[in-house]
C-alpha cells in the first residue's frame, strides 16, 4: 500500500476547501450531455481516499464496507467520522459525497446530519449519480462492487482541487457508452485508474496515455503531478504504474475502454476487469 507522506499532506492542504468547486467557464450543464454520462464536479481530495495519514479520526473506506449504505446501517465509528466538526469530520463527508455519486443511481441518495463547533446543525444530502453499486443500498459491498466503486474514486480525485468534466467508460453497464455522444467530443485518451480502497491492504494505481494534454486541463493523476522540479508526485495513494499500453490490454473499440489492467504488479500477472477509462475534450 502507498501511505501518503507528511509532504503530500502539506502540498495538498491547499487544496481542501477548493476540493468541491467547478471549474472556471464550465458548469454541469454547458457540454449539454446529461450528468448520468458526464460525471461533473471530480476534485476529490486525494488526502480523502486515505484519511488515517491525515487524522485517525478520518473515515476509513473500510469502516462503510460491511454494512448497507445507509445511517441506520453503517457503524457507530463511521457515523463519528462523519459528523466530527474538525477537518478530519471535512474530509469524511467529502469521501461519503463522492461514494454515495459513484454507487448511487440518480433514484438514491444518503442523508444525515452534524453540528458544527459553532452549534449550527448541517443537513447533508448527497445524491446518487453513476450508479456502480446501487444493491449498496441495502446490503454489503461485493468484491466486485468495491474494485468499481473505488477506480471510480480514484478518476475522480485532483491534484489540485479543480473540478474537470470527464468522459469514464468501463465494461461496467452504467458505463459501457458504445452509443453515447460523448464518444466524439471527448476524444483524448487521460488514462485508466483501478484498485480496491476496501481491502484488508487497500490499493489503487492508474496508468496514463496523453499526460500533457491532461496536465494541461489540470488533470494529473494518471501520470501524476510535475513539481518545480519536474520530479513526478503521485496523488496520495494513487500509484502511476506507467503508460497503459504496458499494463492494459489493447482499448475495446466498442466502448472506448481499457477491458483489463494488470492487478497485482509485484507477484502475479493477476489481473482486473474493474478499470475505468477516462476520456478528455
Amino acid at each position: 500500500m502507498n501511505r501518503i507522506s507528511t509532504a503530500d499532506i502539506a502540498a495538498l492542504a491547499l487544496v481542501f476547501l477548493a476540493s468541491c468547486a467547478v471549474s472556471q467557464g464550465q458548469d454541469e450543464t454547458s457540454t449539454g450531455t446529461a450528468l448520468t454520462q458526464l460525471e461533473a464536479a471530480n476534485a476529490l481530495n486525494p488526502n480523502a481516499l486515505n484519511p488515517n495519514a491525515l487524522n485517525p479520526n478520518a473515515l476509513n473506506p473500510n469502516a462503510l464496507n460491511p454494512n448497507a449504505l445507509d445511517p441506520g446501517s453503517l457503524s457507530p465509528a463511521a457515523l463519528r467520522a462523519l459528523r466530527d466538526p474538525g477537518e478530519a469530520g471535512d474530509l469524511s463527508r467529502e469521501l461519503l459525497n463522492y461514494v454515495v455519486s459513484c454507487a448511487f443511481t440518480p433514484a438514491q441518495s444518503f442523508r444525515f446530519s452534524w453540528t458544527d463547533q459553532a452549534g449550527s446543525v448541517h443537513e447533508e444530502l448527497y445524491p446518487g449519480l453513476i450508479g456502480l453499486a446501487p444493491s449498496w443500498s441495502d446490503k454489503p459491498l461485493g468484491q466486485t462492487d468495491q474494485q468499481w466503486v473505488s477506480a471510480c474514486l480514484a478518476s475522480r480525485t485532483n491534484w489540485y482541487g479543480i473540478s474537470v468534466t470527464i468522459s469514464s467508460r468501463g465494461s461496467h453497464q452504467a458505463i459501457d457508452k458504445a452509443s453515447a455522444p460523448e464518444l466524439s467530443t471527448y476524444t483524448r485518451q487521460e488514462g485508466a485508474f483501478w484498485g480496491n480502497l476496501f481491502d484488508s491492504s487497500p490499493y489503487l494505481h492508474a496508468c496514463h496515455d496523453d499526460a500533457s494534454h491532461a496536465r494541461s486541463l489540470s488533470r494529473a493523476c494518471a501520470a501524476g503531478h510535475l513539481d518545480e522540479n519536474g520530479d513526478v508526485e503521485e496523488c496520495g495513494m494513487i500509484h502511476v504504474v506507467g503508460p497503459c499500453d504496458s499494463h492494459c490490454l489493447p482499448l475495446n473499440q466498442r466502448g472506448m475502454y481499457y477491458p483489463s489492467c494488470v492487478n497485482n504488479l509485484t507477484g502475479s500477472p493477476d489481473a482486473t476487469t474493474r478499470v475505468i477509462t477516462v476520456f478528455l475534450p
